[in-house]
């Protein structure tokens, strides 16, 4: 592979990482939450919880009280 060649190609991947950036950031932009960046440990705890069986359930609004007051 000559010099040139090597070069044309250095240039194009320079170029499409380039380009890569800049749509991963209008991508996000796009996404990103109006109230701002979550901590990443939060987001581990809410997934985690996401994933378990809920500790109370709800039958009723007395049933529902006498739960989440013990």
């Amino acid at each position: 592979m000559s010099t040139q060649t090597a070069e044309k190609i250095y240039k194009e991947v320079r170029a499409l990482r380039q380009e890569t950036k800049t749509l991963k950031e209008l991508v996000f932009l796009i996404i990103q939450d109006a109230e701002g960046k979550y901590k990443d440990l939060f987001i581990k705890r809410i997934l985690e919880k996401s994933h378990s069986r809920p500790e109370f359930t709800f039958i009723n609004k007395k049933e529902f009280l006498k739960q989440i007051s013990s």
